[in-house]
């Protein structure tokens, strides 16, 4: 599988949870997705660094 085809299966998959939101009205949803992703990039981008001890006391 390409990177571009997994690219565009990505973007499908947030373009129909973002209509899924939109047409069940489950907006409350959308803060909780939004912070889990948040919280999974900042661990995948302070991983092996200096900030790691400092991201473990958060939880």
């Amino acid at each position: 599988m390409s990177f571009w085809s997994s690219l565009k299966e990505k973007i499908e998959f947030c373009s129909e949870f973002w209509d899924f939101l939109k047409v069940r009205k489950k907006w409350w949803l959308a803060p909780i997705i939004i912070l889990c992703a948040l919280l999974g990039i900042l661990i995948v981008l302070t991983h092996g660094s200096a900030l790691a001890p400092f991201i473990y006391t958060i939880f």
